[in-house]
């Protein structure tokens, strides 16, 4: 999942690719590069540096043009390399200055700079080519396949985005999630989440239970039942379980504006004299307790995962027998 500021949250779309939000580095460049041969570097177009610390004293105008005649060479050999191993389109994790840049423009090698490195590996595994980190060991079978790379601008802002479509390794896919500010967008990001989380968990188990608090107040009379049958001490415990399971229906109805008591006594009274468990809170308004026409489920995984973590913490905290306080002890 990728997130633009700008736009509407409408313009949300679902590409067949990769996006990365980087730009071809020279304006120039082509905005659109079909059959991409696309070659991964890591290593930066510019000339080698020692690693010691060093000062250069040009004396002469010849040293100067025999420095300069150098460096060109350096950068032509690089751009060379490019070109023979049959790449039409460089992704480089580190930036090249304007030398280097032009040369790649005059060579008609579009290039995008500063990829940070986990897209890289995104892009070497979709693409199926391997990260290089020498121009040496630059050959064709080391290059990444693509059926389009194009550059995509928003709007009349000047900012824009590279999308990878088309990938020979894989089935990978983005949505670029756009909003009118950064909040928006995050928001849209954990809604899309949370949405693909509830797919996930009916693709492990296809078993559903009605929402609106429907499967809390049938398993609240269950509980309740149950009670019943236990001597001792224990059964208090029981029911007080079952009346916790009643908290949520109770907040489901005040949350919509209703009597939250008298809701869920009309509720809890209906689906014992029904017999029917689908009954819920109407928040929606529509003038029937039926969950199944309201269209309102949950994932039977989902419901086990909450009432166990709830109880969970309850249990945690009864086993705390008393809190110090600070300062209660001098």
């Amino acid at each position: 999942m990728e997130g633009k500021p700008g736009g509407r949250l409408e313009d949300t779309e679902l590409i067949k690719g990769i996006v990365i939000d980087k730009e071809f580095s020279h304006p120039q460049m082509p905005k659109e590069i079909k059959d991409a041969k696309i070659c991964i570097l890591t290593c930066p177009f510019e000339p080698p540096k020692p690693k010691t610390k060093h000062k250069l004293d040009i004396t002469s105008k010849e040293a100067y043009d025999k420095l300069y005649l150098r460096e060109q060479e350096y950068f032509t050999t690089m751009v060379k390399q490019c070109k023979d191993s049959g790449a039409n389109l460089v992704i480089c994790q580190w930036g090249f200055d304007d030398e280097a840049n032009h040369l790649l423009l005059q060579n008609e090698l579009p290039a995008v700079r500063w990829v940070g490195g986990v897209e890289l590996e995104l892009i070497a595994i979709a693409t199926g080519g391997r990260i290089v980190p020498r121009f040496q060991e630059l050959t064709s079978d080391k290059l990444g396949k693509a059926g389009l790379v194009r550059e995509v601008s928003f709007g009349t802002t000047k900012e824009k985005m590279l999308v990878i479509e088309d990938c020979a390794c894989s089935n990978a896919v983005t949505v670029l999630i756009r909003g009118g500010n950064k909040m928006i967008v995050e928001e849209a990001k954990r809604s899309l989440h949370d949405a693909m989380c509830v797919v996930r968990n009916l693709i492990r188990d296809n078993r559903v239970v009605y929402g609106g608090g429907s499967a809390e107040i049938s398993c609240a009379l269950a509980v309740s039942s149950y009670a019943d049958t236990v001597p001792g001490i224990e059964q208090y415990a029981i029911r007080a379980f079952a009346d916790a399971l009643e908290d949520i229906p109770m907040a489901l109805a005040e949350n919509a504006g209703l009597s939250p008591i008298n809701e869920v006594t009309t509720i809890k009274a209906r689906q014992l004299s029904e017999n029917n468990p689908r009954l819920g809170v109407d928040c929606n308004q529509l003038g029937s307790n039926d969950m199944k026409e309201h269209l309102v489920f949950e994932t039977l995984i989902g419901k086990q995962q909450q009432l166990q973590l709830a109880t969970q913490v309850v249990k945690m905290i009864l086993k705390i027998d008393d809190v110090i306080m600070f300062g209660s002890y001098n």
